[in-house]
């Protein structure tokens, strides 16, 4: 009954209640669409870094501090046991995607050719494990991606100990002629040019220290340059296999790794993953240390806590638009109604039935709002996906798709839609009081 009183007074001042359900309905579409953007750049960092480095890395303890400027004094001895032990492990098992070593260094580049040379900054890793690695996308953000719909090639095979591939700033610094892969994966015409037969290579040495101190060199043919996502990245980065990185950096000595990547099947299982691999390494007595992608990549607790920032901002603004909005509509109907309240608590009408009336009606003005808001707002998404419009990220090399994360949200749209129906709910109660509080005898000769 109560439910069908307050649809009547919100349809009886129709004007009115079509205007302060329009508010609610454009704050509803506004904190949808962003929402849905700051998703789709959160999970697309957390994606790309995990792509990249995966959810975990296995390191020497001490590396955090001093291996980056030491990487051949802090690395992993007999690396493939451990590997073996977390893959055999019946806990992690079920969790883990990709297990892979990695050796990282910091040398010089040169191209004798131009006379050329610069920093670099090596990676050898195994290519097929890299190229798994690169096609997770547990969120599926990339999905219509044309970079990830033709799937992704890292450019080198297992064992190929000859070639190498670089950044797209390193091929320019060093004259290097090679093909140029803008995207995930080769365009058309990227793909004829890297299979050329006949093409002639162009050469680059790498020059780093090793475990004695001592310079070592080697020489590769460079076969691709590759945008690596970051300019910074680019004009640093060589990637070759892993045996090359470790005869450059242990030269004769025992071949080791700098780190041991984990990539899980979720994002979700990082906790239990971190904790078991902690529990695995203290049991049988090695001394290594654990970082997650929010160690490694510092960037990504920086975006989301500056979007997460704007987002409250946005929301606190239309939680209070919201609240005077209503509270002025229900202020309004309250003194237009003052006769009626008073008939109603003459016929023996309890306050909080009156109280209960007025919190109904903001709580229907809410329903209806939120609910118009986000089937604009589903609208709006849905050709703005299909607009095809594409941004530079600050710091990227290459622009990327524009997108709204219209999947797996519905914890973002239940907590949008539940917060604008409850806040008109909230700013109902300042007048629902003061009606309730009304005497009966002032009310009813109220002209």
């Amino acid at each position: 009954m109560l439910f069908k009183i307050a649809f009547r007074n919100i349809l009886r001042n129709g004007r009115r209640s079509l205007m302060t359900a329009s508010a609610i309905a454009v704050g509803a579409m506004a904190l949808l669409l962003f929402g849905e953007y700051m998703e789709f750049i959160v999970r697309g960092v957390e994606t790309s870094t995990v792509a990249r480095s995966g959810h975990l890395a296995v390191f020497q303890k001490g590396y955090s501090d001093f291996g980056a400027g030491n990487p051949a004094s802090y690395s992993i001895s007999g690396y493939r046991d451990v590997i073996r032990l977390i893959e055999n492990d019946p806990v992690l098992k079920p969790l883990v995607r990709v297990v892979t070593p990695t050796v990282s260094m910091y040398g010089i580049a040169g191209n004798s050719a131009v006379d050329a040379s610069k920093t670099f900054y090596g990676v050898g890793v195994v290519p097929s494990d890299r190229e798994r690695m690169m096609q997770w996308d547990d969120y599926s953000v990339y999905k219509s991606s044309p970079a990830i719909a033709c799937g992704f090639h890292y450019g080198l095979k297992n064992g190929d100990m000859t070639h190498s591939i670089v950044g797209v700033g390193v091929a320019r610094m060093l004259s290097l002629d090679v093909p140029t892969i803008v995207a995930g994966c080769p365009t058309a015409k990227e793909a004829a040019a890297l299979a050329r037969t006949g093409r002639k290579m162009p050469r680059i040495n790498l020059l780093a220290g090793t475990t004695e101190g001592a310079p070592n060199i080697v020489s590769l043919l460079v076969r691709e340059a590759r945008t690596q996502g970051f300019k910074e990245l680019d004009d640093m980065y060589v990637g070759m296999n892993i045996g090359v990185a470790q005869q450059l950096l242990y030269g004769g000595g025992e071949h080791k790794a700098v780190s041991i990547v984990v990539q899980l099947q979720h994002t979700a299982d990082l906790a239990k993953a971190r904790a078991r691999l902690e529990e695995l390494f203290v049991r049988n007595r090695l001394d290594l240390e654990l970082r997650d992608f929010t160690q490694i990549e510092p960037r990504y607790n920086q975006i989301v806590g500056l979007f997460e920032a704007i987002f409250a901002f946005i929301a606190v603004i239309m939680v209070v638009i919201v609240l005077f909005t209503v509270v002025n509509t229900m202020s309004m109907s309250v003194m237009e109604r003052i006769n009626e309240i008073g008939t109603a608590r003459a016929i023996g009408v309890r306050r909080r039935t009156i109280r209960r009336q007025f919190v109904l009606e903001g709580c229907l003005l809410g329903l209806i709002g939120a609910t118009a808001g986000f089937v604009l707002g589903a609208a709006v998404a849905w050709w703005f996906n299909r607009a095809g419009f594409r941004w530079q990220p600050p710091g990227a090399a290459t622009s990327v798709p524009l997108l709204l994360l219209t999947v797996g949200v519905w914890r973002l749209r239940l907590a949008i839609w539940l917060g604008l129906v409850v806040t008109p709910m909230f700013a109902a109660l300042v007048p629902a009081n003061r009606a309730a509080r009304m005497k009966v005898v002032d009310a009813l000769r109220h002209v």
